[in-house]
């Protein structure tokens, strides 16, 4: 056989494989090395691309549109496969700072299709599976100096009409917002937003769905967004039950100077890699809670040297003295840190007043407390304001920056971001946001981002009166949505009745420190509270880990209960909170999570609920019962004495 004959059969070949993919029947796919999740791509005759995800062969999103316009081409029709890539394997081991596992190892199929549109410009679309869910990105392979703009994304994902779902408005621009800072409501798939904090537009990511079935939980999510695209959201649910992508809204640059005149629609030069859309996939609630698929797609560390990054627990004023900038204050909780073992004590607004000679970082430095301190997002936009200002936090001895009130999706607050985390790292400076986007797996790539706001804590018993009466609930949604996205600065143990009072007995506020994973905890609540607990409580506030090597899940109902299993080096606790107002009995096999532990502590409701604490030894049992009240909680703490 001559060589032209040869190259003959392979094209024909060739043609047979690619125009059988763009056949529906088979279209391309790429499944999880376990076999359980898969995603497949298929085009229409129109040369519309959809997707469709199963899990155990069972679809779990319907056929989904993919696609966007360029301001210069569509590539929403009139796609034409161009080439189907071998299926490759891809293995993401990595460590985490911040996590319910310190150690990550997971196996992942993936493979790229590429697609041509009518003008002949080519798009790819990446797929990856693994055995927590699938994710897909787009990839624009040309090279251009040019800007280009997307000017609408129909990216969607269509679930079934009978699922329901745990989502959050996404609040439309104000002086406060978007911030991720309203309530989680329990809906039905292609309900509007309704009774919202604030005027909203659509459903945040991530969004937290129940198959009509029953049989599956999915979290709809993003990762790796970074200068390159604006952070998303979903628009409300259409009929058939198809959940669009939406971009930052232009008015979202209250608080940052963005210029007027530039729309917030992402723009970026070629090639052109977009961020990850992540479906979490599980059996069960407790499977969604326990993924690493955000940070398992983000990018790895940019930061060699991680040692100097420390998870700890803080002591914070601003919650019980929110008006007193004094020096003496902020010493007051200086001591306090130190009188717990905690490592950190954080200065927040008006600190600077205080500090005119350095006496409270000073202060700090001599008590062996690291000092963080607030600053506004506005003074860190700018390249040059921003490293002005990290380099004299960093010859000031401050350890970390909380800054607040970014309140944009925008592209322009995503690379603000970025460059802070880099410019901070570079300075060995941690970095928590407050009013801030949802996290997108960052906390992989910059280990020194130790914690976000985009949360609605504890503050809000100073803001909202619906508070008190959803906190329990929100507190076991927010496990499965928003801590899942990353390290949740919820401010936790909040006591003291601020002007609306709290219904969640004292143990449960007391648990959410331990349920909520962040690397810095950022205790609220006075030193005169501390000073009164029982020595148990006490000596739990010292002890526990701000950070997790290993997490179980034991009990998983959103809106319902939560009981975690979670270990840190020898230390090993059940946490438990209950979000209703009935009593709720558990039942636990003490024995397989206490290892080589002899006996217990328990911290449960005391006398009176919402402020005393009971604290019992007790002996390991087999099959331990307790109920927990309405509202309440418990914490087991093993112990090998």
């Amino acid at each position: 056989m001559n060589q032209n004959i040869v190259r003959i059969f392979t094209l024909y070949v060739l043609s047979i494989i690619l125009f059988s993919c763009t056949d529906e029947s088979k279209p391309s796919a790429v499944k999880s090395p376990d076999g359980s999740n898969s995603i497949t791509l298929s085009l229409n005759e129109q040369g519309q691309l959809f997707y469709t995800v199963e899990r155990n062969n069972e679809v779990i999103l319907n056929k989904s549109p993919l696609g966007l316009k360029r301001n210069d081409t569509d590539f929403t029709e009139g796609l034409a496969l161009e080439a189907v890539s071998d299926v490759g394997t891809q293995r993401e081991n990595y460590e985490l700072k911040v996590s319910n596992f310190s150690e990550i190892d997971h196996e992942f199929h993936k493979r790229s299709i590429t697609y041509k549109n009518k003008s002949g410009v080519k798009i790819i679309v990446d797929l990856l599976a693994g055995e927590e869910g699938v994710a897909f990105r787009y990839r624009f392979p040309d090279t251009s100096d040019q800007t280009y703009s997307v000017e609408k994304e129909i990216t969607g994902f269509r679930l079934d009409q009978e699922s329901s779902a745990w989502l959050q408005p996404y609040n439309k621009a104000g002086q406060y917002t978007p911030a991720y800072e309203d309530f989680y409501f329990n809906v039905q798939v292609g309900d509007s937003v309704t009774d919202p904090r604030n005027p909203s537009t659509g459903w945040c990511m991530p969004a937290l769905f129940q198959t009509g079935n029953k049989k599956n939980w999915v979290l709809i999510a993003e990762s790796g967004t970074d200068e390159a695209y604006s952070g998303c959201h979903l628009e409300n649910g259409k009929e058939n039950g198809t959940y669009q992508i939406a971009f930052a809204n232009n008015d979202e640059r209250f608080t940052l100077p963005i210029s007027e005149e530039v729309d917030s629609k992402p723009r970026y030069t070629l090639p052109w890699t977009m961020p990850w859309r992540v479906i979490i996939l599980g059996d069960d609630a407790g499977d969604i809670l326990l993924s690493t698929l955000i940070t398992d797609v983000a990018p790895a560390s940019k930061i060699d040297d991680t040692s100097w990054i420390e998870a700890g627990k803080a002591s914070w004023s601003w919650w019980s003295h929110p008006d007193d900038h004094s020096a003496e204050m902020y010493d007051r909780f200086t001591e306090l840190s130190s009188s717990l073992n905690w490592s950190y004590t954080l200065f927040d607004a008006g600190w600077q007043d205080a500090n005119e000679s350095g006496d409270i970082i000073n202060h700090a430095i001599d008590q062996d407390i690291q000092p963080l301190v607030w600053g506004y997002s506005g003074n860190y936009f700018k390249p040059e304001d921003r490293k002005k200002k990290l380099q004299e936090l960093s010859e000031m001895g401050v350890k970390g920056i909380k800054i607040d009130f970014w309140c944009s999706d925008r592209q322009e607050a995503m690379a603000a971001i970025q460059s802070l985390f880099k410019e901070a790292a570079e300075a060995h400076i941690l970095v928590n946001l407050h009013g801030s986007p949802m996290p997108r797996g960052w906390q992989r790539t910059w280990p020194n981002f130790v914690s976000a706001e985009s949360v609605l804590g504890t503050e809000s018993y100073f803001y909202d009166e619906r508070f008190p009466d959803k906190a329990s609930i929100q507190n076991t949604v927010l496990p499965f949505t928003r801590n899942v996205a990353g390290p949740t600065d919820y401010t936790p143990f909040a006591l003291t009745i601020r002007k609306y009072p709290r219904l969640n007995t004292a143990v449960h506020e007391l648990a959410t420190a331990m349920i909520y994973t962040s690397g810095i905890i950022h205790f609220a609540d006075s030193k005169e509270m501390y000073d009164s607990l029982p020595k148990g409580v006490k000596q739990l506030l010292k002890q526990m880990p701000a950070t997790w090597d290993n997490t179980e899940s034991i009990l998983a109902e959103p809106g319902k209960a939560i009981v975690l299993h979670r270990r840190k080096d020898a230390k090993s606790y059940i946490i438990g909170i209950n979000g209703t107002n009935e009593d709720l009995p558990v039942s636990i096999d003490l024995q397989k999570y206490a290892k080589n532990a002899r006996t217990m502590t328990l911290i449960s409701e005391g006398a009176d609920p919402l402020m005393e604490f009971n604290v019992d030894s007790l002996s390991i049992q087999d099959n331990w019962e307790h109920t927990m009240v309405p509202k309440g909680g418990f914490i087991i703490s093993f112990s090998d004495k």
